[in-house]
C-alpha cells in the first residue's frame, strides 16, 4: 500500500469515480476518501469497520497477526461514523517515529495530521500498560438522533465564534482605587 504505484492507482480511481481529494494526496487520504464514497454510505445498520491499514491509523497499535494492519474499529450507522476505537500504541520509539511522519504530512498540507507530543513519548518511555481508546462523541450521536449531516448544526461553539462582519467589541475594565475598594 505504501508504494508510489499504489498512490497513483488511487489517484486514478478517485478521478474515475469523481471522488474529490484535496492535496496532499497521500495514500491514506485517498483511501479514506474512497472508503467514504464507496463503503460508508452503505453502512445503514450498525456496522463495524475493522483492522484498518497501518498507514491510515498511524497512532494505533499494529495488529497481533498482521503488522500491516492495526487493532482499530469504527462503528458506522446510517452511513456515518459514530464511534472510533483502537489499541493504543505503547512503544515510545515507534510512537515518536509516527509523530515525526505525521509532522511531515502536516507540513505538506495535511490538516488532519497530528503534532509531535514529546511529553507523551517521554511518558511512554517510563512504561504504558496495554490500553485502548474509545470515542463516541455526543456530537456524532446527536447528529444521528436528530438526522443532521453537518456537525455544526449540533454543536454550540460555532455559534459562539465572533461574526467576521461585525467589529469585535472591546471591554474596558477600570481598576478601582484603594479608596473605592474600601468604600465597598
Amino acid at each position: 500500500l505504501e508504494s508510489e504505484e499504489t498512490r497513483k492507482l488511487l489517484v486514478e480511481l478517485c478521478a474515475k469515480h469523481q471522488v474529490d481529494c484535496s492535496p496532499p494526496q497521500t495514500t491514506a487520504r485517498l483511501l479514506d476518501k474512497l472508503v467514504g464514497h464507496f463503503i460508508e454510505p452503505s453502512c445503514i445498520n450498525p456496522t463495524f469497520i475493522t483492522e484498518h491499514p497501518q498507514l491510515m491509523s498511524p497512532l494505533a497499535k499494529w495488529h497481533r497477526t498482521d503488522k500491516r494492519l492495526t487493532e482499530r474499529f469504527e462503528v458506522m450507522c446510517v452511513g456515518r461514523e459514530i464511534a472510533n476505537a483502537y489499541t493504543e500504541l505503547n512503544s515510545p520509539t515507534v510512537q515518536r517515529e509516527r509523530f515525526e511522519d505525521q509532522m511531515k504530512q502536516k507540513k505538506s498540507g495535511d490538516d488532519e495530521a497530528q503534532e509531535m507530543d514529546e511529553g507523551y513519548c517521554v511518558a511512554l518511555e517510563y512504561g504504558l500498560p496495554p490500553t485502548a481508546g474509545w470515542g463516541l462523541g455526543i456530537d456524532r450521536l446527536t447528529m444521528l438522533l436528530t438526522n443532521n449531516y453537518n456537525i455544526k448544526e449540533v454543536i454550540l461553539f460555532p455559534a459562539m465564534k465572533p461574526d467576521e462582519d461585525k467589529p469585535e467589541k472591546k471591554v474596558v475594565v477600570k481598576k478601582k482605587s484603594k479608596k473605592e475598594r474600601k468604600a465597598e
